[in-house]
């Protein structure tokens, strides 16, 4: 052999709960013959698989070129930003986080706040400077010190204390949602209070993400404080019933002049939280919450501030309404008001959570030439989703790079890998491999998350064996494969439907020491599921949890379980079952009950009911699905028999005895 495996890659002694023999059992999974097999030929098998394995760590011992081996040679056609892209890439920027995020920024405030500690010296230099702080800015600021609330906090009083800033519901809103943490929570209800002091309410769409905040980080009291507070502020907002008056008449039928001359009719008391607090309202309905913009401005003389039209933006920001958006956009800037952050964030969002990318793109675009730049998490954001499209659209790529470039950033390592993964996804192998090397020249070596994009497109293109020689490069390179890895690898074999070589690949990866987890599971058991090969999904899943511990996914689980009833293999998928409860995970009934009532004996019926609670007897309710659903069945033999074994509370219990006909009938029957 020519080359030798690197020292530092070389195998060492398996500590891992997979022996050989452990091996060996995984590989057979899902092959009807060998239950029928003797023991010399399983052994035989177990050699031959040994071998492979053998064979597979003599590929690994060899290192490959690392350039150009994988892709062919083709004429590279970049767009008119590649030329950039491909040359190593001076930064303009003083080498410092701070200068990286706000030189093209014109406001030297916002450099000022971001740039220093949160002290009275900065505060006298703030002061000093008689900045000119508009709700744009003030968000910009506080988006950008979302992880930092002490440092909000101090900006945010000052702002409002001694530079005369009124805060607006959405800045209220946006504090909450920064001070909504275990550490903050003195001044989030300082901040809640003073909120509610000023005639501002908090909105639903805070409110619920607060109290999801809340609850996931487990802390029960403030979240019952909160929804207690936010109650009470719902029933004492005089407003509210106002509101809600004037939204049934928009929402009561098309905009016309009858609806306007209802509306003007009412006693309405018009400003700025007013108009907020119903295009919250007409979220759902974008075409009359814009009707109800401009008749305010019309009916009421009413000059819309950079607070209302962000809020109608956000309204209008998704497909429904998208012409409406970009006009109302346009209308916005030509008032003299910015998009601010926050709306920029949830509007893209929706935008690449809907896949419309284009909207997406111009939306970043207009942010980017505007006052207040993105961040390169943004940027990348918007790569990956463009690149996880089913065919990414390159130029759309290649404009987000060339405006993020334009605003005098220097390509990260995120935005090539958004680059790399979009060129990898659509097969272009060879302009992907030019990106890697203008990756290294930027001082960026290509990782993990680099080659397994490169797996992952060739899979998706067919070339699996290349998408394996990627692990040896890797190697070559002290880039040892990890997880996340030989996931996408196994992935792509199962999608392909080669879920034998899958489950070799997963053999070769527990030998290399690498545990697999929950997500790589799911991937092998989706992959023999889709093969129809049930028994095997069923046997590998029960020999990682004995054998490893490993905790499946709740889902994987119960897609097991319905493929096993499927194939009428009630045993296998009540083994299952218990497996759920000894993990903790919450019962799993519903195919069970149907299945049983059809199938089952009564036997089975009892074996269910064991299996289904984690206390000596299962809930009463659950007794009551198992005999009503044997009574639909027509089976009412099976359903006195299983009664007659029920424990005695539950043959005595009156919801029990009505089911059998009466009371008394039922206690004859229990008799």
């Amino acid at each position: 052999m020519q080359n030798e495996i690197n020292p530092k890659l070389s195998a060492k002694p398996s500590k891992n709960p997979f022996s050989e023999r452990a091996l060996i059992s995984i590989g057979s999974f899902g092959t009807s013959e060998i239950e029928r097999e003797s023991p010399q030929a399983v052994m035989h098998r177990a050699k031959r698989i040994i071998s492979s394995l053998r064979l597979a760590n003599s590929l690994h011992s060899t290192q490959l070129p690392r350039t150009n081996f994988l892709y062919p040679q083709v004429t590279t056609q970049f767009s008119h930003f590649s030329s950039h892209i491909t040359q190593p890439h001076t930064s303009t920027f003083l080498n410092t986080h701070q200068k990286l995020l706000f030189s093209s920024t014109p406001e030297p405030t916002i450099e000022l706040v971001l740039s220093n500690d949160w002290s009275k010296q900065l505060e006298k230099e703030l002061s000093e400077s008689n900045p000119k702080l508009t709700h744009e800015t003030v968000i910009y600021i506080l988006k950008k010190l979302d992880k930092d609330p002490q440092k909000a906090s101090g900006f945010f009083n000052w702002v409002t204390d001694k530079n005369g800033f009124k805060p607006s519901s959405a800045v209220y809103s946006l504090m909450l949602r920064i001070f909504a943490n275990k550490d903050s929570m003195k001044h989030f209800w300082v901040t809640i209070t003073k909120m509610k002091e000023q005639g501002f309410y908090i909105d639903e769409e805070t409110y619920e993400t607060i109290l999801g905040d809340f609850k996931s980080s487990k802390m029960a009291s403030d979240a019952t404080a909160l929804t207690h507070f936010y109650k009470r502020m719902v029933k004492e907002n005089t407003m509210d019933e106002v509101v809600k008056e004037l939204v049934k008449v928009i929402l009561g039928s098309n905009w016309s002049h009858e609806v306007e001359k209802k509306l003007g009719g009412m006693e309405i008391s018009m400003h700025e939280n007013f108009v907020l607090r119903v295009l919250k309202e007409l979220r759902g309905c974008p075409s009359k919450a814009l009707s109800f913009f401009k008749w305010v401005s019309g009916r009421f003389g009413f000059e819309h501030n950079s607070v209302a039209y962000n809020a109608v933006v956000r309204v209008l920001g998704q497909d429904a309404s998208i012409e409406d958006f970009w006009s109302m956009v346009k209308e916005m800037k030509g008032a003299g008001h910015e998009m601010d952050l926050d709306t920029y964030i949830k509007v893209s969002r929706r935008f690449q959570k809907s896949k419309m990318l284009k909207d997406a793109v111009e939306l970043y675009e207009l942010m980017m030439d505007g006052p207040f730049k993105l961040s390169v998490q943004d940027c990348s954001l918007l790569l990956r989703t463009i690149a996880a499209d089913r065919s990414p659209d390159l130029d759309l790529v290649f404009r987000v790079v060339k405006k993020y470039e334009a605003a005098g950033h220097s390509l990260s390592k995120t935005v090539y890998d958004g680059i790399h993964r979009s060129l990898t996804s659509v097969g272009r192998f060879g302009e992907a491999e030019k990106i890697m090397e203008a990756m290294r020249n930027a001082g960026y070596e290509p990782d993990n998350l680099t080659y397994s994009q490169l797996i992952f497109g060739l899979c998706k293109t067919g070339r699996l064996e290349e998408a394996y020689k990627v692990l040896d490069v890797m190697e070559a390179q002290e880039c040892i494969p990890d997880l996340k890895t030989w996931t996408i690898l196994i992935q792509g074999h199962c999608a392909a439907n080669e879920v034998d070589k899958a489950l070799f690949y997963f053999a070769k990866m527990v030998e290399k020491n690498c545990d697999a987890d929950a997500d790589l599971l799911d991937v092998l058991i989706k992959g023999f599921v889709s093969q129809k090969r049930i028994d095997g999904a069923y046997k590998l899943l029960v020999e990682m949890v004995n054998k490893t511990r490993l905790i499946p996914w709740q889902a994987t689980y119960k897609n097991l379980i319905q493929k096993l009833l499927g194939e009428g293999q009630l045993e296998e998928a009540l083994d299952l079952l218990r497996l759920m409860k000894k993990q903790n995970y919450p019962p799993f009934p519903d195919p069970f009950v149907p299945y049983i009532s059809k199938f089952g004996t009564v036997e089975d019926a009892e074996e269910f009911l064991k299996a289904l609670s984690v206390k000596k007897f299962p809930s009463l309710a659950a007794y009551q699905h198992v005999f009503e659903s044997l009574f639909q069945e027509g089976r009412h033999s099976e359903a006195t028999d299983l009664l007659y074994k029920c424990p005695h509370h539950v043959r005595k219990h009156k919801a029990i005895c009505t089911l059998f006909g009466s009371e008394k009938s039922g206690s004859t029957a229990a008799a």
